[in-house]
């Protein structure tokens, strides 16, 4: 029995032949004239794009004959979707778009790329942290100034990192602060929880001891996905319960974050430094204050896209279809729990 495929947002094509080559029982629907210009590799939305009435139907077509889908469909399209039955995603934080769809009560399969952007979402952190306590925006102004004075800077380790989560994402960050020789401190809604990585932090505590935590930081990342129980985890309190000085790193959702009490943490000078990857509204506002802030990094929820990201969400699609392929569910990767909606 044949089953079918739909690659439902841009993807290389030598991965979608990578795909096809996986088992051969499968037939794999994939056009590019149907998908959006990609703006740089890894794009997995693409360009403002419209379809001709003619592609239209094409597209509608292929998604009504797809059991299998890579990537979920928009909100437009899932009435179309009559057939499908698992969708692989291109993302880790699906949660609330997988709830927003209305599939987090269907019987459709969700598997997640978690585990994918975990290394370079840690390099992100530790490029920012570093830019920070080794002072490169002055080494900059120096060089500008052709002036050579010396100068003393601050060593990293010895350092505390307080990490907001504990999966995969705080895994990534704490192998690189474990090579800095820092201490590693992760805040869990389950620190029991028996995880391959625990040996990575130095202590695993409670969410309600989250501030006591805090308070021994001298940087924070936050690492947790989007849900109703971390919306606005980060308050005015816990910036209150940081260390004077402390450095920020965002890495999740902006929701996490009560972004009002950030930027008046920041303008205090409560908190010595932030670099955000993602914000409340997003692209974050023109007349935000985040942007002119001098002790502020701003990127544009980019901090995980690297050119081998498509080819390390293929694996694990590669896997996960022999998984199905050959009833082995149980097998299977990244299985998102529509419970937790992570």
């Amino acid at each position: 029995m044949t089953h079918t495929i739909m690659i439902a947002s841009p993807l290389e094509a030598e991965h979608v032949d990578l795909i096809r080559e996986t088992h051969r029982d499968i037939d794999v629907l994939y056009d590019p004239a149907l998908l959006p210009p990609v703006r740089y590799v890894a794009d997995h939305k693409g360009a403002p794009f419209t379809r001709t009435v003619l592609q239209q139907q094409r597209w509608r077509e292929m998604m009504g004959a797809a059991e299998i889908m890579w990537d979920l469909p928009s909100a437009e399209d899932l009435p179309a979707v009559t057939n499908l039955k698992w969708i692989q995603t291109t993302s880790t934080g699906v949660g609330p778009a997988v709830a927003a769809l209305g599939l987090a009560q269907s019987e459709i399969l969700i598997t997640t790329a978690r585990g994918v952007h975990a290394r370079p979402l840690a390099e992100f952190v530790f490029m920012a942290l570093l830019q920070h306590w080794r002072g490169l925006s002055h080494l900059k102004a120096e060089q500008k100034a052709h002036s050579w004075v010396r100068m003393c800077g601050e060593e990293v380790a010895g350092r505390t990192l307080v990490v907001i989560g504990a999966g995969d994402l705080a895994r990534g960050c704490a192998k690189l602060a474990r090579a800095f020789d820092m201490k590693v401190v992760a805040v869990a809604r389950d620190p029991a929880k028996a995880r391959g990585h625990n040996d990575l932090f130095d202590a695993v505590v409670p969410t309600a001891g989250m501030h006591a935590a805090l308070a021994q930081a001298d940087a924070v990342v936050v690492t947790v996905p989007h849900t109703a129980g971390t919306e606005n985890m980060i308050d005015a309190a816990a910036f209150a319960a940081m260390r004077p000085g402390a450095a920020f790193v965002n890495i999740a959702r902006g929701q996490v974050v009560d972004e009002d009490a950030l930027v008046e943490a920041l303008a205090s000078r409560k908190l010595g430094f932030a670099a955000l990857d993602v914000a409340l509204v997003e692209p974050l506002p023109k007349e935000s204050p985040l942007w002119n802030m001098d002790n502020v990094l701003i990127s544009p929820h980019s901090a995980s896209t690297v050119t081998s990201e498509n080819r390390r969400i293929t694996e694990i699609f590669r896997h996960n279809l022999l998984c199905w392929m050959e009833g082995r569910l149980g097998d299977m990767r990244n299985v998102l729990d529509k419970g937790l909606l992570y």
